[in-house]
């Protein structure tokens, strides 16, 4: 009977020994699906992983609004709803909904040009901002093309960080000498109307960082090739993709280095002591390929 007891005591104990933790629950909105963002995406889970926060630890639940700004404030609304421990906001409009409908949990935000600009920063919200080089960016059209003058943007007026962006380049181009030629769209059915208009008065297409902008990507450098435009861009996906170069932030570490803070957060770190940070070095990526076509050689 002794024997029985201290076995019945053992089963206990080791049962209560590897009962699981509860996980931390991770809500991660994303506006829409495209390379850069979902560079972003990678690079939180990457440092989360690396920091010791694996699916052992915390589970993710990870919804696109397609590009809808009315389905990101539902998505945020359903991680109130379901009680979500950290609401974690990639691209300005994901974030903006999520300030709009999270009051009392943390909210970290990526890949947002100006934090300040789009009018997210709370005290319950931080994050990462990838704020684009334009001044480096002119100076990669001036080295590459120096033959241009003009310079043609298209650019969704309803993403704040576009709008920021592309009277920030423009200043910066005026100032150098160029002319800029600027295309506003509401939406992805305008792109190639858009693109059928500006390309034929321009020397290059400059894409920034714009939502709308990397979702038609491939028709964008479709009917660049077509008209024999040079595109100069913003994120490294862009010159994969066939820009002729880009001079921007590394997507993937703005979203490792969110990842970073959310672990600071989970570690015990208060968010309100989490200031929110700005990714300053930019690289360089050249497509060789179109490098060639246009007879650019060397960097």
């Amino acid at each position: 009977m002794k024997k029985l007891f201290i076995l019945l005591l053992v089963i206990l104990c080791t049962a209560c020994g590897t009962e699981k933790q509860k996980k931390i629950e991770i809500g991660i909105t994303q506006i829409v699906e495209h390379p850069s963002l979902d560079d972003v995406r990678k690079g939180v889970i990457d440092a989360l992983k690396e920091k010791g926060y694996d699916e052992n630890k915390i589970n993710i639940n990870y919804k696109n609004a397609q590009g809808d700004f009315g389905t990101a404030q539902m998505i945020a609304n359903s991680f109130v709803q379901d009680k979500k421990d950290i609401i974690l906001a990639i691209s300005t409009p994901s974030a903006q909904a999520a300030v709009n409908n999270v009051k009392n949990k943390p909210v970290f935000f990526s890949a947002v040009v100006n934090p300040e600009n789009a009018g997210i920063l709370r005290k319950n919200v931080t994050g990462v901002s990838d704020k684009s080089p334009v001044k480096k960016q002119v100076e990669l059209i001036e080295k590459l093309l120096p033959e241009a003058k003009n310079i043609g943007i298209v650019y969704n007026t309803s993403e704040q960080n576009s709008f920021y962006l592309t009277e920030e380049f423009t200043k910066v181009a005026e100032e150098k000498g160029y002319t800029v030629k600027v295309k506003g769209i509401s939406n992805i059915s305008e792109m190639a109307s858009a693109l059928d208009t500006l390309l034929p008065t321009i020397d290059v297409l400059y894409t920034s960082i714009d939502n709308t902008v990397a979702s038609t990507y491939p028709l964008i450098v479709e009917k660049s090739n077509k008209a024999n435009k040079p595109i100069i861009g913003a994120t490294k996906s862009f010159a994969d993709q066939g820009a002729l170069a880009i001079d921007g932030i590394s997507d993937y570490q703005v979203g490792y280095q969110t990842g970073e803070m959310v672990a600071k957060y989970l570690n015990g770190e208060k968010i309100e002591n989490i200031p929110y940070e700005v990714v300053e070095k930019s690289e360089i990526h050249i497509n060789k390929d179109v490098a060639e076509k246009f007879g650019i050689k060397g960097e």
